[in-house]
Parts: C-alpha cells; structure tokens; sequence
C-alpha cells in the first residue's frame, strides 16, 4: 500500500509501483480522501481531513479488496496513514517505510512552538487556520502546490507537465475541504468527525509501532529536516532501520524511487 501526501497524489508513485511490480508485487497506489476521483457518499459526511480518518480509509480499503496484510509506506500524510495502520492495526501491517519517521501527531501539544527556524517553513499551515487560507488555496491550488514543491524538494527538477499531472488530483471539489480540515485539527482549531472519535482517541496515547520498520529521511528535505532518528526510537518497539537518502526533499518516492522501493523489498524479504 504506497500512500502519497499534500500537496501531491498517486504519482509520487509513478516509479516506485513498476519497481515493486517487476519484484512480484501486487501494489496499490490510492487516492487520498479529497484527491482525484474520490467522492463521498452522502452530501453530510464531514470533509474531515484528520489523522484518523486516513488511517481509517487505510483500513477500510483493505478491508474491501479482502487484504489480509501488506507493507504500509508512504510519506507526509501518507506516512501518517501508514503509521496509523501499522500502530493500531499491526497484524494487518507486515512492515512500515515511512518518510519522516514516526508521524502521528500530538495534538495536545501541538500549540508549544519550535525554534523560529523551523517555524518558517511551515507558512502554509499558518496561512490555512485563516479563511483569507482558504480562500487562497481555492484560488491558487496549483501555484501553492509549485511553491511547497520548490520549497519542501530543492533538488527536485519537476517540469510543468508533471506538476499539472498530478495538480489535476487537486481538482476534485472536496479537496479544499479535506485539507482545510487537517490543518486545523491537528492544531486543535477544528472539532474531529465523531465516527472517528475511538480512533483519535487511541492516537492521543502516540502508541508505540511494533512491526519491523524503516524510516527515511531525505537529506535536502525542506519542511523535515534529516535526523540520525535517535530522537524517535522509543516510538519504534520492533526492529527498526533509519536511513539518510543524498539529494532527496521531501517527495522522496518520487526524488529516490529506487532507494524508496528498496526498502519496501526489504521488508517484505525479511
């Protein structure tokens, strides 16, 4: 299960699935809530981009296409999602690759600021708590996209074909929503969906991920910046690996695809 973040979609994947694929894989690359062709089922349902409920649609997913286990990987949002999977539900996870390492947010304490330095590169964050954000994202979703893209990945040289490529997953009329919401909530601005309440309830203890793990850092990563991952060792209880990937931002599957789909066939080889 490859799982992608914001501001991008499935084609972070573009290299990484036909890697795995040729290995004997079978590899699914689905569209976050919000992105591409995803559409709610009832007009009501809260457009809630909370860390639980991407978990939720992790679990959902699997459960629909009858998948007993797989690997959880994925980054940003994604990587959240499979470190959901893989705390909440390790019997279903046979191992976990997650960019940025360990990914559930602490909501309780998310309004403790960090060292202005790293403040900065979360603008858009800030931006996103106000309507003036919201507004600006509906405005601007493609040219707010090439800024975090720059930003978050300097090495990266991505063209226009291949922004508009993806940019077009950010077209679907829940998008806005769907990220709006995120923001706000894990900053404790915005209330969750109550069918997911259990959930965010058990992801407030920040539980441990038991299953054999490895995380990634991209060394040019312009919103997380590369650690040795000591810091994050005691979210880990079974083994474990961290690595430093030369060059790559924070799209790593797609900067590093062959370093990204390595590690899933690490995994899956143990």
């Amino acid at each position: 299960m490859l799982l992608h973040g914001f501001p991008y979609d499935i084609h972070s994947y573009v290299d990484v699935a036909p890697l795995l694929a040729g290995q004997g894989c079978r590899v699914i690359v689905p569209y976050l809530r919000g992105y591409g062709p995803t559409r709610f089922r009832d007009p009501a349902t809260p457009r809630s981009g909370e860390q639980a409920s991407i978990g939720a649609d992790l679990m959902a997913l699997m459960d629909a296409l009858s998948l007993k286990r797989a690997v959880f990987a994925g980054y940003d949002w994604g990587g959240r999602a499979a470190c959901i999977g893989a705390a909440l539900w390790p019997k279903r996870c046979i191992g976990l690759v997650s960019v940025n390492g360990y990914l559930i947010q602490d909501i309780a304490r998310a309004m403790l600021p960090a060292k202005p330095e790293r403040e900065v590169p979360l603008w858009y964050q800030y931006y996103f708590q106000l309507e003036r954000g919201r507004a600006g994202l509906a405005a601007n979703r493609r040219g707010i996209a090439r800024i975090l893209w720059q930003q978050w990945s300097p090495n990266w040289r991505f063209d226009d074909a291949c922004l508009e490529r993806t940019a077009l997953a950010h077209d679907n009329p829940d998008y806005v929503d769907v990220v709006i919401h995120s923001y706000r909530h894990r900053f404790g601005l915005a209330g969750g969906d109550p069918h997911y309440a259990d959930i965010q309830r058990r992801l407030a203890a920040l539980p441990v991920i038991p299953v054999p793990a490895i995380t990634l850092d991209g060394d040019a990563d312009g919103v997380a910046l590369a650690t040795d991952g000591t810091a994050q060792a005691a979210k880990f209880s079974g083994p474990r690996i961290h690595r430093v990937i030369p060059r790559a931002g924070h799209n790593l599957p797609q900067e590093a695809p062959e370093a990204f789909a390595a590690a899933v066939m690490e995994l899956i080889k143990a």
